[in-house]
C-alpha cells in the first residue's frame, strides 16, 4: 500500500487543525464585528459571499496543480513535479491579480448587481471591507498553490504551522484594531490583509527549501510551458468554474435572501458561519483525497483508491457523529455567543437542527467528487454540479420562498435537495471507478 496508517494521520490531522483555525477565525471574525452592529455583520457576509466565490476559483488551480503534482510524484518523476510547482504559482499569481484589479475597479457596481437595493448603512460597510480585502487575493493565491504543493508532498504540517501563525496575526489584529482602536469593519479587514500578506511570504521561502521532494528552484520553472499549464487547467478550469458557478448560485441566494429583511440576512449568516463546524472533517479529508488518490492513479494503483476513498469517507461519518451531536444538543447556548435579536436567534437556532440531520448525505455530495477531479475526471464533477445547483439549489429555493412561502428555511431546503442528486450521481459515478474517467499525466 502507498499510504500506510501512519501517513494519513501524519497528512489528515494537519488538515483538520488548520480547518479548525480558518473556520475558527471565520466565526471569530462575526462575533468580533457583530460588536458593531448587525448592519457590521450583514455588510461583512455579503462581501464574505463574493470572496468566497473568487477563494474557491484561485483554489481550484492550487487542486489541478496538486493533482498534476501527485501523479508524478506517484511515477516517481520529481523533475516534472517541481517544473508544475513552478507553473501552478506562475498561473494562481497571474489569476489573481487579475482578480483583484477587477474587485477593486468594480466593486461598487458589483455589490449593487448581485444583491440590490440593501440598507444603506449596510452598503456602506460592505465597500469599505470589500476594498481592503480584495488586495489579499493575490497573497492568498499564492499561500493556497505552496500549502498544495506541501499537500503533494504528503506534509501537511507546514500549512498547519504557517495558518497557525495567519490566524494568529488575523485575531489580534481583529482585538486590537476593533475593541481598542474601534475601527468599525476596518478593524476585520486590515488584518486579514496583513495575516495573507505573511502567511504567503512565509510559504514562499519554505517552498523555495532544495530539501523539499517538491520545490520551487528557478525562474526557469515560472516560464509557461504549454503541456504542463494544460494539465494543471485540465483540474483547475472545471473545478473553477464549478466552485465559481456554485459561488454565483449561492450569491443569487444571498440577494433572495437580503431581499427577506436584515432579520433574516443576520440569522442566515449566523446559521452559515456556524455549520461550517460540520464541514471541517470532510473538508479536511478531500483535500488528503486529492493527494491519496492522485499519488495512486500516478502509480497506476487503481483498487488503492477505492480501498482508501472508503476507508476516509467512513472516517468522515464517524468525525461528523461527534461534532452534529454536540452542536445539536448545545444549540441554543452556541447561536447565543453572536447576540443576535431573539427572532434572528429563532430562525438561526432552526437552520442550524435542519443542518445537522442533512449531513448525512453530505460527505458524498462534496468530498468524494474529489476523487474524480484527482483522477482528471473534473470535467464530470463539473457538469453534474452546475446542473444540480441551479435546477435543485436556486429554482427551488425561490419556489419555497416565493411560491410556498417558507421564508429563510426555503433556501435549506432547496440547498438539501442539491446535495441529495449530487450523492446519489457522484455515488454511482464512483461505484463504476476503473471503467471510466481515469487519466493520468504524460
Amino acid at each position: 500500500m502507498l499510504f500506510s496508517r501512519e501517513d494519513l494521520v501524519k497528512l489528515l490531522i494537519p488538515l483538520i487543525v488548520e480547518q479548525i483555525l480558518a473556520v475558527a477565525v471565520g466565526m471569530v471574525d462575526v462575533v468580533m464585528v457583530s460588536a458593531v452592529g448587525e448592519s457590521a455583520v450583514s455588510g461583512v457576509s455579503l462581501v464574505d459571499s463574493i470572496s468566497l466565490l473568487i477563494i474557491q476559483l484561485l483554489s481550484a488551480l492550487a487542486t489541478g496543480g496538486a493533482v498534476v503534482a501527485s501523479q508524478y510524484l506517484g511515477k516517481k518523476n520529481l523533475d516534472k513535479a517541481c517544473h508544475a510547482a513552478g507553473q501552478l504559482a506562475a498561473v494562481t499569481t497571474l489569476a489573481s491579480v487579475v482578480i483583484t484589479v477587477v474587485a477593486l475597479v468594480f466593486r461598487q457596481g458589483l455589490l449593487r448587481l448581485i444583491f440590490g437595493r440593501v440598507e444603506a448603512d449596510v452598503m456602506q460597510n460592505a465597500l469599505i471591507y470589500f476594498k481592503i480585502t480584495a488586495l489579499s487575493y493575490p497573497f492568498l493565491a499564492l499561500y493556497n498553490s505552496c500549502a498544495a504543493l506541501y499537500r503533494s508532498m504528503g506534509n501537511s504540517k507546514v500549512s498547519m504551522q504557517v495558518s497557525l501563525i495567519m490566524n494568529a496575526i488575523n485575531v489580534a489584529g481583529n482585538a486590537l484594531c476593533i475593541y481598542g482602536l474601534h475601527m468599525g469593519v476596518e478593524g476585520v479587514a486590515y488584518p486579514t490583509l496583513l495575516s495573507r500578506m505573511t502567511a504567503a511570504f512565509l510559504m514562499m521561502y519554505l517552498i523555495r527549501n532544495p530539501h523539499n521532494t517538491i520545490h520551487l528552484r528557478s525562474m526557469a520553472d515560472l516560464r509557461p510551458e504549454k503541456n504542463m499549464i494544460k494539465n494543471i487547467l485540465e483540474v483547475g478550469i472545471p473545478s473553477g468554474l464549478e466552485n465559481s458557478i456554485f459561488q454565483v448560485g449561492k450569491l443569487t441566494l444571498q440577494s433572495l435572501v437580503s431581499s427577506l429583511g436584515t432579520t433574516a440576512l443576520a440569522s442566515y449568516a449566523v446559521a452559515s458561519n456556524l455549520v461550517t463546524l460540520q464541514y471541517l472533517p470532510g473538508n479536511a479529508i478531500g483535500l488528503a483525497l486529492i493527494t491519496v488518490v492522485g499519488r495512486c492513479v500516478g502509480a497506476g494503483e487503481i483498487e488503492q483508491v477505492k480501498i482508501y476513498t472508503k476507508k476516509l469517507i467512513l472516517l468522515n461519518y464517524a468525525f461528523l457523529a461527534v461534532i452534529c451531536a454536540v452542536m445539536f444538543f448545545g444549540n441554543s447556548q452556541i447561536v447565543g455567543i453572536y447576540h443576535l435579536s431573539p427572532e434572528a436567534s429563532l430562525e438561526a437556532q432552526k437552520m442550524v437542527s435542519a443542518h445537522i440531520f442533512a449531513m448525512i448525505i453530505w460527505p458524498f455530495a462534496f468530498p468524494l467528487p474529489n476523487v474524480l477531479r484527482a483522477s482528471m475526471d473534473a470535467k464530470f464533477t463539473m457538469l453534474v454540479s452546475i446542473f444540480s445547483m441551479w435546477v435543485f439549489r436556486i429554482i427551488l429555493a425561490y419556489f419555497f420562498v416565493r411560491v410556498m412561502h417558507l421564508g429563510i428555511m426555503g433556501v435549506w431546503y432547496g440547498m438539501f435537495t442539491d446535495w441529495v442528486f449530487r450523492a446519489a450521481a457522484f455515488g454511482l459515478r464512483f461505484s463504476r471507478y476503473g471503467k471510466k474517467g481515469i487519466r493520468a499525466v504524460e
